[in-house]
């Protein structure tokens, strides 16, 4: 089932089908360099632990470009817990968070990631009423940082030893988007 489309970009809910795929994207260096780490390789039982843990707080889906799966999003309410740490306590409207990855590698550096960030925004503003977007990419990802910039977020709070990562505790950001 499809969440929504613009252009040649298209957002579908995640199905057990694509278990498969994920454990791909997820036992590729290259990605894993980014998502997870090189040292957490995902088999196709680590992917259904992962991802279809029938956590229904969690909206997960595939990004589709012109007809072919290359990526993996999803969205969030932020938990109590969450507010504390990123310093959102006393703030009472909704907070999304979202992450995500293209798993196709030949998919990279053509503006696909800036236009899925866009797009996810706008739907997450407009048709789930969020009233803060906010994500927590590592400190070091500045290719990441880059794009989120570029379509609007702002750094709003450095964690450090924040996320684990190729086996140690990386520092990132709090990132949210500006309206």
């Amino acid at each position: 089932m499809i969440l929504y489309t613009h252009n040649k970009l298209t957002i579908r809910y995640l199905a057990e089908t694509d278990a498969p795929l994920l454990a791909v994207w997820l036992s590729d260096p290259l990605v894993l360099t980014y998502y997870e780490g090189r040292d957490r390789p995902h088999d196709l039982e680590m992917v259904k632990q992962h991802f279809f843990d029938d956590d229904e707080s969690c909206t997960r889906c595939i990004v589709q470009y012109d007809g072919q799966d290359i990526g993996y999003i999803q969205y969030y309410a932020i938990t109590d817990e969450e507010r504390t740490e990123y310093g959102y306590v006393n703030f009472t409207g909704s907070i999304f968070g979202m992450d995500q990855f293209i798993g196709e590698t030949t998919f990279w550096n053509q503006g696909i990631g800036t236009e899925l960030i866009t797009t996810m925004v706008r739907y997450l503003l407009f048709h789930e009423g969020a009233d803060k977007i906010v994500m927590d990419p590592q400190a070091w990802n500045v290719r990441a940082l880059r794009v989120y910039e570029k379509v609007g977020f702002v750094r709003k709070k450095y964690l450090q030893g924040h996320e684990w990562h190729e086996g140690e505790y990386r520092d990132c950001w709090i990132i949210e988007y500006e309206m």
